[in-house]
């Protein structure tokens, strides 16, 4: 959108709903203009956004806040928002197809943020329980008791198994 950072006001809070399972720390918060209808009947309030560093399949989140603003009905069966205007109801809708296709952009951008933060916790998990390389003895020291045996009787090669003695026949 253009809008300087400076312009964000800070804020602490994080928020849930955006990526499933996750919060989201804001960038900050900024108020917009948000108007709705066409020349003939408009309106046009003032928002508050929460402004968050990923690029979302969606621009903007109008949730109970907006709608207690605007005085505004939605009607999920229809994909329908009502809401007065100075002219009449203003309506904005859009199509099944349009809400199918978003739906399917916020899936697959959730499913993205979701996988690369576990396979990043992954990695960090994985990279703690890796023993180093240099400090590794390379050989085994059993605690019970052991018995060397011969790989290879005839064999000139001296190469020998442990086998535990304490194993059931």
């Amino acid at each position: 959108m253009g809008v300087d950072r400076m312009n964000l006001r800070p804020v602490r809070a994080p928020f849930h709903g955006i990526v499933p399972g996750r919060q989201a720390m804001p960038l900050g918060q900024i108020d917009l203009p948000v108007t709705f209808g066409d020349r003939s009947n408009y309106r046009t309030e003032t928002l508050t956004f929460d402004v968050v560093g990923f690029p979302p399949a969606f621009h903007a989140i109008l949730g109970r806040p907006c709608y207690a603003k605007f005085m505004a009905v939605p009607n999920y069966t229809y994909l329908k928002l009502k809401m007065p205007g100075p002219r009449g109801v203003i309506t904005i809708g859009t199509s099944f197809q349009r809400a199918y296709e978003c739906e399917v952009e916020c899936c697959d951008h959730a499913s993205t943020v979701v996988a690369s933060k576990e396979l990043i916790t992954l990695r960090e998990k994985v990279a703690e329980k890796t023993p180093d390389a240099k400090t590794t003895t390379g050989s085994f020291k059993s605690s019970e008791g052991t018995k060397e045996i011969l790989v290879d009787p005839s064999s000139s090669e001296a190469k020998t198994v442990r086998i535990g003695t304490m194993l059931s026949s």
